[in-house]
Order: C-alpha cells, then sequence, then structure tokens
C-alpha cells in the first residue's frame, strides 16, 4: 500500500511540476525507480509486516505531459498471520499499480489525479473477502502542504460490504535546512459499512537526502485504531506507537 510513499509516503512524496510555456522549455519524459528498506511497513499508521522488515522496490514512468503510471511492490504478512487450518491464507506479497496525471497552477499551486489498485497474489479460502483494493485519489498542494482524498471503487483490504470507503490525508513537508526535510501527517480512514474500525493516523518525523540518491528517513507514527475494531480483528495489525527507520536510493 504505497503512498505513492507514498516513500511514495513513507506511504508519501509531494510533487510540484512547472507547467511548460515553450516547447523548448518543456520537461522531458523519464524513467525514475527507488529501492527502500524499512524495519516496520506501515500503511496509514498500520503495520503491514507485524513489527517486522520490508523491502520496497519501486518504479514510475514519468511523461513530459504529466501523465505517469507505475508499479510499487513490499513484502508483507498482515495476510498470512491471519491463517488457520479452518481458513488458510497464503499471501506474502503486496504489489500495487497505479497511473494518473500531476502539474501545477503556478509556483505554489500543485495537484495530482489517479487511480491505484492493491494487488496481493496469493490463495484464498471460498467466502473469503479477497482484499484486492481499487482506490481513485485526488491531492491539491500549497507549498509544502498536501491534501488528499482517495475513495474505494472495490471493497477495501479485505472488508467485506466495504465499497465507497475513503481516506483523507494532510501532510506538511518543509525543508528547514539543505537537504534536512521536517514530515508531517494526520489521516482518517472512514471503512463503509463498518463504523467500528474508522481511526485516525499520524506521524512526525525527518529525512536526510544525500547528494548520492540516498536518503534516510525516522518517523514517529501512531493512531488510535487499539480503539476501534482492529483490536479483535488483527490484534498484530493494530497501530500502535512506533518508530519507523527507512533507508531508500532513487535512481
Amino acid at each position: 500500500m504505497k503512498r505513492c510513499t507514498q516513500w511514495i509516503t513513507v506511504m508519501a512524496m509531494a510533487w510540484v511540476f512547472s507547467t511548460p510555456c515553450q516547447a523548448d522549455d518543456a520537461p522531458a519524459s523519464k524513467v525514475i525507480g527507488s529501492v527502500s528498506i524499512v524495519n516496520d511497513y506501515l500503511f496509514r499508521g498500520l503495520s503491514q509486516t507485524n513489527q517486522k522488515p520490508a523491502v520496497q522496490p519501486g518504479i514510475e514512468y514519468d511523461h513530459a505531459s504529466g501523465w505517469y503510471v507505475g508499479a510499487w511492490g513490499s513484502n508483507v504478512s498482515w495476510l498470512s498471520d491471519v491463517s488457520t487450518s479452518e481458513v488458510p491464507v497464503s499471501s506474502s506479497v503486496e504489489l500495487d499499480f497505479y497511473t494518473g496525471y500531476r502539474g501545477s497552477f503556478n509556483a505554489d499551486w500543485s495537484y495530482d489525479v489517479g487511480l491505484y489498485e492493491y494487488y496481493y497474489p496469493g490463495s484464498y479460502p471460498a467466502g473469503f473477502t479477497r482484499p484486492y483494493t481499487t482506490e481513485a485519489y485526488a491531492s491539491l498542494g500549497f507549498k509544502g502542504i498536501t491534501l488528499k482524498y482517495s475513495h474505494a471503487f472495490s471493497n477495501l483490504f479485505g472488508f467485506a460490504d466495504s465499497k465507497n470507503s475513503d481516506y483523507l490525508d494532510l501532510s506538511y513537508n518543509y525543508e528547514f535546512s539543505p537537504s534536512w526535510t521536517l514530515n508531517a501527517h494526520v489521516g482518517h480512514q472512514d471503512v463503509s459499512n463498518n463504523p467500528g474500525f474508522a481511526y485516525y493516523d499520524w506521524k512526525l518525523g525527518v529525512t536526510k537526502a544525500f547528494a548520492s540518491g540516498y536518503s534516510i528517513a525516522l518517523g514517529y507514527y501512531d493512531t488510535n485504531a487499539a480503539r476501534s475494531g482492529y483490536t479483535n480483528r488483527f490484534d498484530h495489525y493494530v497501530g500502535r506507537a512506533t518508530g519507523v527507520l527507512s533507508l531508500a536510493k532513487s535512481f
């Protein structure tokens, strides 16, 4: 589950693009990629690896027009962890595919709209609600502030009858010193027709970027999910207060 990290945020990235003025000044199309190692893969504040490390590669094609398409992946354990002999589940990989369009109105305002697919290959028993999730998203950014809304067209991550769930994400990224960025975030997850599972999550962290393309990030994450239905559904999956250390290499 990225981000479009979002990290693809680690979970999240803020993008600002200049609108082309003349053909000679138009940005060139490009392919970008990254590989990250994290001590715990958190998505919307909830651990996807039961507080264990994850490796997360990603690749994206950015067209000069502002259109983009990409893929991202990670190991996960939140599905296989709940497997039993009566309800056998075999899935330990998350593969994400996304496409969208981003641009800017001027030097301060940016926007991003797109479609995101979360896919979990594996085997599932009959009657099990598949965790595959399709979301549309739209974001508006002003300088370092970004407000993003995601809406699920499918069931949400294995919840039955949960179409039209949504997630609201407010993020702030501020470069307080050259190559050092403060990262702050608060979000709210609503699970349609499952009101007991709605929760808030938040983050405060810092990222250090290096000229070599490496970056290292440290963040403090917490949620109020332990007071929601997640306690009984996935005890290991509950978003407890935790620190996450990430090392990433872009290319």
